[in-house]
């Protein structure tokens, strides 16, 4: 049974639901690996280290600093760091509803499972079908931990989840990504257009997709700790090509026709999430 990681509450208008946050991830799924001192197995540990003074710094030395200009740092107390930090309420404050569509994903950054709190089950269960019928979402700030964040509350499969977002401040214009313009033809767009509906499908079934290097990574770990010789092989490196565009669309095409005509294989039944409009 998951713990919750913190309480809160939603509020909009005199509504008032109290909810318990979930972490939505695993924290070890995975793979890690830490620096070893190889003359002794120990691991190693990090030490705070003043280039100035040529020695380690122990942490009850150390203050918070600023970098306004380059090399050059205004300092500040523990007391007016506090007084900079917003109050942590906890009140997940909702602003507006809006189409879940409107929201792009770059925005989204880590999710939470919100659960209902104490005598907060009818109210939580109204506002979730409330969203999945009206296909929005809920914009809303959240004050937690000294910050302000913006964050989106949504339908997902039985319940909300609580998507924290970045603020348009935080994201580059798309424009400082370098392109030339090219023109392509209505011949090249058919072609395309058929490979993409020779592989297309209406639902995405996360359980059927998994992190394949992680799989060959934990294989050769565990060769390892056995004793054994790891046997994992390096990929090839593929070199990049110029080729024509016509050629290229029309040999995946083919291949996509001998795809089609291979037997299907066996499916693993698993359950798939629902997605986060709320549909059946």
């Amino acid at each position: 049974m998951a713990r919750p990681i913190a309480s809160g509450t939603i509020s909009f208008g005199l509504v008032a639901i109290p909810v318990k946050l979930f972490s939505s991830s695993e924290s070890d799924a995975r793979v890690s690996f830490n620096n070893i001192h190889e003359s002794c197995g120990t691991r190693v540990r990090q030490k705070l280290y003043c280039p100035h003074h040529d020695e380690i710094v122990p942490r009850d030395e150390l203050v918070k600093g600023y970098e306004f200009a380059k090399d050059q740092y205004v300092i500040f107390t523990p007391e007016e760091l506090a007084k900079m930090q917003m109050e942590a309420t906890h009140s997940i404050d909702i602003k507006a509803f809006v189409p879940i569509s409107e929201v792009d994903p770059i925005y989204f950054e880590k999710a939470y499972y919100l659960g209902p709190g104490e005598g907060g089950d009818k109210p939580y269960v109204l506002l979730s079908d409330v969203m999945k019928k009206t296909q929005r979402a809920a914009l809303a700030k959240y004050a937690a931990r000294g910050k302000d964040y913006l964050v989106l509350l949504r339908p997902y499969e039985d319940g909300l989840l609580m998507q924290q977002l970045r603020y348009d401040s935080e994201l580059r214009a798309f424009d400082e990504v370098p392109a030339e313009d090219v023109d392509v033809s209505d011949a090249e767009l058919a072609l395309a257009e058929q490979i993409v509906d020779q592989i297309s499908t209406d639902e995405f079934d996360p359980a059927a997709w998994a992190d394949s290097v992680q799989a060959e990574m934990l294989a050769a770990i565990e060769q390892k700790v056995a004793g054994q010789e790891i046997t994992m092989s390096a990929p090839e490196e593929q070199k990049a090509q110029v080729i024509d565009l016509m050629d290229a669309l029309k040999a995946s095409l083919g291949d996509s026709d001998d795809e089609a005509r291979k037997p299907a294989k066996k499916a693993t039944k698993s359950k798939s999430k629902k997605q986060a409009s709320g549909g059946d």
